[in-house]
């Protein structure tokens, strides 16, 4: 029958472990000596500082690549993207005329967007362009030089404007302002040298009586083409991308209104099914009253 193992009382324990942490005899801590820990602790400071090396010089191989300017690829940007404001989730803008409460956030919102566009920041920033042409600037031998942005004056927005402090954007009248915006693509050139402009609608045309009639500003939705091209964050420090706001001034209340916009350019192509953002937005508005 097998001998079975002498059981050791704690303290031969706690003097074994004592032992492995620090061994007076052979002066060796945790199992090794101070030779053997100087000469691990330089391999893996040898064997990490290269991978660091070596990572460091991938990414600087890397960035000699990228332009700092001008994206590298853009081959799916051949139409821009379109957004409203107020920023809102799942594109939905509710709430109740007679409740504040509900509403407040967009006006802030709208106000907070919409300042960089106050006339006397454009007049300080921004030139005085030439109405309908392209604002193009090439570099003339100067690669990267800085771009003229040109101004898009606040006022324009007529009352969706928002000019006065205590203005609402029609949202405590229960006509509320909504502001369209195209994304910005570098060298981007709509139209084809012909007129561009966004136009909203009830997805359903059974639903456009009870939509009501809209009111975009500027004046039929019109979008400049001195806007375009942009020439990027880096070059074009002062751009503005160009606004649209569509006001709603008597839509039916208690009821889900579904509404798309789009930009109408020629050439533009808005009708791409995989990509529903693709020159267009759709969103969903609900005006209560109690």
């Amino acid at each position: 029958m097998a001998r079975d193992k002498e059981k050791r009382s704690c303290g031969q324990v706690w003097a074994e472990w004592q032992e492995f942490i620090w061994d007076p005899r052979t002066r060796q801590f945790l199992g090794r000596t101070g030779t053997s820990w100087g000469l691990i602790l330089l391999f893996y400071l040898v064997f990490y500082g290269f991978l660091a090396g070596l990572f460091a010089l991938t990414m600087w191989v890397m960035l000699q690549s990228v332009d700092p300017h001008v994206p590298k690829y853009q081959d799916r940007l051949a139409t821009p993207g379109m957004m409203i404001r107020p920023r809102t989730e799942g594109l939905d803008v509710t709430f109740n005329v007679t409740q504040s409460q509900t509403w407040r956030h967009y006006v802030r919102a709208l106000h907070q967007f919409l300042e960089p566009y106050n006339d006397s920041v454009q007049a300080a920033r921004n030139a005085a362009c030439v109405p309908g042409r392209y604002n193009e600037q090439p570099d003339d031998s100067v690669l990267n030089y800085p771009k003229r942005a040109c101004r898009f004056n606040r006022s324009s927005l007529g009352p969706c404007a928002g000019l006065a402090p205590a203005d609402d954007y029609g949202y405590g009248t229960g006509q509320p302002c909504v502001l369209l915006k195209v994304n910005r693509v570098i060298n981007f050139f709509p139209g084809r040298n012909k007129s561009i402009n966004v136009v909203c609608a009830a997805k359903r045309e059974e639903d456009a009586a009870l939509l009501g009639p809209l009111q975009l500003f500027p004046p039929n939705g019109s979008i400049d083409l001195m806007y375009f091209p942009y020439y990027g964050k880096r070059v074009h420090v002062n751009y503005t991308q160009p606004v649209v706001a569509v006001q709603f001034t008597n839509a039916t209340a208690n009821i889900e209104h579904f509404i798309e916009c789009r930009l109408n350019a020629d050439g533009l192509r808005t009708d791409d099914e995989r990509d529903k953002f693709a020159g267009r937005v759709a969103f969903r508005l609900r005006i209560n009253r109690d």
